[in-house]
Protein backbone atom coordinates (compact mmCIF):
# COMPACT_ATOMS: atom_id res chain seq x y z
CA UNK A 1 0.00 0.00 0.00
CA UNK A 2 1.73 3.54 -0.86
CA UNK A 3 1.99 6.05 1.75
CA UNK A 4 -0.15 8.68 2.51
CA UNK A 5 0.47 12.05 0.56
CA UNK A 6 1.15 15.27 2.44
CA UNK A 7 -1.86 17.26 2.88
CA UNK A 8 -1.35 20.38 1.68
CA UNK A 9 -3.78 23.42 2.65
CA UNK A 10 -4.39 25.79 -0.69
CA UNK A 11 -4.05 29.17 0.47
CA UNK A 12 -5.11 27.99 3.68
CA UNK A 13 -8.59 27.04 4.71
CA UNK A 14 -10.45 29.01 2.32
CA UNK A 15 -13.97 27.40 2.87
CA UNK A 16 -13.96 28.54 6.27
CA UNK A 17 -11.78 31.80 6.35
CA UNK A 18 -10.48 34.67 3.77
CA UNK A 19 -7.67 33.00 1.44
CA UNK A 20 -3.60 33.43 2.27
CA UNK A 21 -4.46 35.03 5.86
CA UNK A 22 -2.86 34.03 8.80
CA UNK A 23 -5.93 32.74 10.57
CA UNK A 24 -6.59 30.53 7.22
CA UNK A 25 -3.52 29.18 7.63
CA UNK A 26 -3.73 28.72 11.25
CA UNK A 27 -7.22 26.67 10.85
CA UNK A 28 -6.13 24.42 8.08
CA UNK A 29 -2.86 23.43 10.23
CA UNK A 30 -5.44 23.21 13.37
CA UNK A 31 -7.46 20.63 10.55
CA UNK A 32 -4.51 18.59 9.84
CA UNK A 33 -2.59 19.77 7.31
CA UNK A 34 0.90 18.43 6.71
CA UNK A 35 1.61 21.97 4.78
CA UNK A 36 0.44 24.90 3.70
CA UNK A 37 0.69 26.87 0.15
CA UNK A 38 0.69 30.23 -0.72
CA UNK A 39 1.29 32.98 -3.31
CA UNK A 40 3.52 36.06 -2.66
CA UNK A 41 4.16 39.33 -4.55
CA UNK A 42 6.51 41.80 -3.44
CA UNK A 43 5.55 45.39 -2.59
CA UNK A 44 7.33 48.69 -4.17
CA UNK A 45 10.57 48.74 -1.16
CA UNK A 46 10.81 45.05 -1.50
CA UNK A 47 8.97 43.19 1.16
CA UNK A 48 7.18 39.84 0.21
CA UNK A 49 3.47 39.88 1.35
CA UNK A 50 0.84 37.32 0.90
CA UNK A 51 -1.81 37.32 -1.80
CA UNK A 52 -2.67 35.87 -4.76
CA UNK A 53 -3.33 38.36 -7.16
CA UNK A 54 -1.13 40.99 -8.05
CA UNK A 55 -4.14 43.38 -7.81
CA UNK A 56 -5.79 44.53 -4.59
CA UNK A 57 -9.06 42.72 -4.56
CA UNK A 58 -11.94 44.82 -4.81
CA UNK A 59 -13.98 44.63 -2.09
CA UNK A 60 -11.28 46.47 0.06
CA UNK A 61 -12.68 48.76 2.89
CA UNK A 62 -9.98 51.75 1.81
CA UNK A 63 -12.09 51.89 -2.28
CA UNK A 64 -8.86 54.08 -2.91
CA UNK A 65 -6.58 51.16 -3.14
CA UNK A 66 -9.22 48.43 -4.75
CA UNK A 67 -7.30 47.31 -7.70
CA UNK A 68 -4.34 48.79 -7.41
CA UNK A 69 -0.88 46.90 -7.98
CA UNK A 70 1.16 45.77 -5.05
CA UNK A 71 3.76 45.70 -6.87
CA UNK A 72 3.63 49.81 -6.93
CA UNK A 73 2.58 50.47 -3.37
CA UNK A 74 5.01 50.84 -0.42
CA UNK A 75 4.50 48.00 2.71
CA UNK A 76 3.52 51.20 5.07
CA UNK A 77 0.42 51.88 3.44
CA UNK A 78 -0.33 47.95 2.51
CA UNK A 79 0.15 47.06 6.03
CA UNK A 80 -2.81 49.20 6.55
CA UNK A 81 -5.12 48.04 3.86
CA UNK A 82 -8.33 45.52 5.12
CA UNK A 83 -10.92 43.79 3.50
CA UNK A 84 -14.14 44.40 4.91
CA UNK A 85 -14.01 41.34 6.89
CA UNK A 86 -11.15 42.61 8.33
CA UNK A 87 -8.09 40.74 6.71
CA UNK A 88 -4.99 41.88 5.36
CA UNK A 89 -2.30 41.13 3.96
CA UNK A 90 0.37 39.23 5.80
CA UNK A 91 4.13 39.21 5.24
CA UNK A 92 5.97 36.31 4.28
CA UNK A 93 8.19 36.76 7.23
CA UNK A 94 5.07 36.96 9.48
CA UNK A 95 3.46 33.48 7.72
CA UNK A 96 6.58 31.44 8.27
CA UNK A 97 7.24 32.70 12.31
CA UNK A 98 3.29 31.46 12.69
CA UNK A 99 3.88 28.24 10.95
CA UNK A 100 7.10 27.62 13.13
CA UNK A 101 7.66 24.13 12.91
CA UNK A 102 3.99 23.05 12.93
CA UNK A 103 4.21 22.10 9.00
CA UNK A 104 5.81 22.80 5.44
CA UNK A 105 5.29 26.05 3.84
CA UNK A 106 5.15 25.58 -0.50
CA UNK A 107 5.31 29.72 -1.29
CA UNK A 108 4.48 29.93 -5.14
CA UNK A 109 6.45 33.20 -6.89
CA UNK A 110 3.69 35.14 -8.85
CA UNK A 111 5.74 37.87 -9.89
CA UNK A 112 8.52 37.15 -12.13
CA UNK A 113 11.85 39.28 -10.80
CA UNK A 114 11.74 38.81 -6.89
CA UNK A 115 13.37 35.29 -6.35
CA UNK A 116 15.99 36.96 -4.44
CA UNK A 117 13.86 38.89 -1.52
CA UNK A 118 11.44 35.69 -1.37
CA UNK A 119 15.05 33.40 -0.51
CA UNK A 120 15.96 35.87 2.05
CA UNK A 121 12.88 35.42 3.85
CA UNK A 122 12.86 32.06 3.55
CA UNK A 123 16.84 31.52 4.63
CA UNK A 124 16.04 33.89 7.52
CA UNK A 125 13.45 31.26 9.01
CA UNK A 126 13.58 27.96 10.31
CA UNK A 127 10.27 26.27 9.01
CA UNK A 128 10.18 24.03 6.23
CA UNK A 129 9.74 25.79 2.90
CA UNK A 130 9.92 24.97 -1.03
CA UNK A 131 9.02 27.25 -3.83
CA UNK A 132 6.99 26.90 -7.03
CA UNK A 133 5.81 28.26 -9.90
CA UNK A 134 4.51 28.46 -13.51
CA UNK A 135 7.38 30.27 -14.89
CA UNK A 136 9.94 27.73 -15.16
CA UNK A 137 12.51 30.80 -15.13
CA UNK A 138 11.38 31.55 -11.89
CA UNK A 139 11.85 28.29 -10.54
CA UNK A 140 15.21 27.72 -12.27
CA UNK A 141 16.54 30.55 -11.36
CA UNK A 142 15.51 30.00 -7.19
CA UNK A 143 17.90 26.70 -7.45
CA UNK A 144 20.47 28.40 -9.04
CA UNK A 145 20.51 31.10 -6.23
CA UNK A 146 19.41 29.04 -3.13
CA UNK A 147 20.17 25.64 -4.47
CA UNK A 148 19.53 24.75 -0.73
CA UNK A 149 15.57 24.98 -1.02
CA UNK A 150 13.26 22.83 -2.51
CA UNK A 151 11.34 23.99 -6.17
CA UNK A 152 8.69 22.95 -7.91
CA UNK A 153 7.22 23.13 -11.40
CA UNK A 154 3.91 24.15 -11.74
CA UNK A 155 2.03 23.04 -15.12
CA UNK A 156 -1.48 23.45 -16.40
CA UNK A 157 -1.50 20.58 -18.93
CA UNK A 158 -0.45 16.73 -20.08
CA UNK A 159 2.94 17.46 -20.90
CA UNK A 160 4.17 15.17 -23.76
CA UNK A 161 8.16 14.77 -21.96
CA UNK A 162 7.11 15.93 -18.15
CA UNK A 163 10.82 14.77 -16.92
CA UNK A 164 12.48 16.99 -19.19
CA UNK A 165 10.49 20.13 -17.49
CA UNK A 166 11.31 18.88 -14.60
CA UNK A 167 14.76 19.00 -15.25
CA UNK A 168 14.96 21.71 -17.03
CA UNK A 169 13.30 23.95 -14.35
CA UNK A 170 15.70 22.03 -12.05
CA UNK A 171 12.82 21.19 -9.81
CA UNK A 172 12.45 18.52 -7.37
CA UNK A 173 8.52 18.68 -7.18
CA UNK A 174 6.11 18.47 -10.25
CA UNK A 175 3.05 20.42 -9.67
CA UNK A 176 0.37 19.37 -12.78
CA UNK A 177 -3.44 20.28 -12.20
CA UNK A 178 -5.44 17.23 -10.91
CA UNK A 179 -7.18 16.99 -13.95
CA UNK A 180 -4.23 15.79 -15.79
CA UNK A 181 -2.17 13.81 -13.14
CA UNK A 182 -2.75 9.77 -13.50
CA UNK A 183 -0.59 6.90 -12.51
CA UNK A 184 1.31 6.96 -15.71
CA UNK A 185 2.79 10.69 -15.36
CA UNK A 186 3.16 9.63 -11.14
CA UNK A 187 5.74 6.89 -12.40
CA UNK A 188 7.50 8.87 -14.77
CA UNK A 189 8.40 11.52 -12.42
CA UNK A 190 9.37 9.36 -9.82
CA UNK A 191 11.79 7.24 -11.90
CA UNK A 192 13.40 10.76 -12.77
CA UNK A 193 13.74 11.00 -8.91
CA UNK A 194 11.12 13.59 -8.83
CA UNK A 195 7.98 13.91 -6.28
CA UNK A 196 4.29 14.77 -7.79
CA UNK A 197 1.92 17.17 -6.15
CA UNK A 198 -1.51 17.44 -7.33
CA UNK A 199 -3.49 20.82 -7.59
CA UNK A 200 -6.52 21.63 -6.30
CA UNK A 201 -7.36 18.10 -5.24
CA UNK A 202 -11.33 18.73 -4.11
CA UNK A 203 -12.83 15.17 -5.39
CA UNK A 204 -12.92 12.45 -3.38
CA UNK A 205 -12.58 10.38 -6.07
CA UNK A 206 -10.03 11.77 -7.08
CA UNK A 207 -8.00 11.95 -4.02
CA UNK A 208 -8.37 8.28 -3.87
CA UNK A 209 -7.24 7.27 -7.59
CA UNK A 210 -4.16 9.76 -7.16
CA UNK A 211 -3.51 8.28 -3.37
CA UNK A 212 -3.39 4.66 -4.44
CA UNK A 213 -1.62 5.33 -7.47
CA UNK A 214 1.26 7.28 -4.82
CA UNK A 215 1.06 10.51 -5.50
CA UNK A 216 3.92 12.42 -3.27
CA UNK A 217 1.13 15.18 -2.35
CA UNK A 218 -2.50 16.74 -2.40
CA UNK A 219 -3.32 20.18 -2.65
CA UNK A 220 -6.32 21.00 -1.62
CA UNK A 221 -9.17 23.79 -0.59
CA UNK A 222 -10.22 21.32 2.19
CA UNK A 223 -7.41 19.37 4.08
CA UNK A 224 -11.06 17.53 5.88
CA UNK A 225 -11.43 15.32 2.39
CA UNK A 226 -7.87 14.29 2.91
CA UNK A 227 -6.84 10.92 5.38
CA UNK A 228 -5.58 11.66 8.04
CA UNK A 229 -4.32 8.29 8.93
Amino acid sequence: MPPKPERIAHRGAPRELRENTLPSFLRALDRGADAIELDVHATADGVVVVHHDPRLKPDTARPLYAGQAIRELPWAVLQRVLYRDGHGLPTLAEVLEAVGSRGTVYVEVKQPGIEAEVIEVLRASKTRTAVHAFDHRVVRRVHELAPEIPTGALVDAYLLDPVHALRGARARDFWPSVEFTDAALIDAIHAAGGRVIAWTANDPAAIAALTAAGIDGLCTDDVRLLDPA
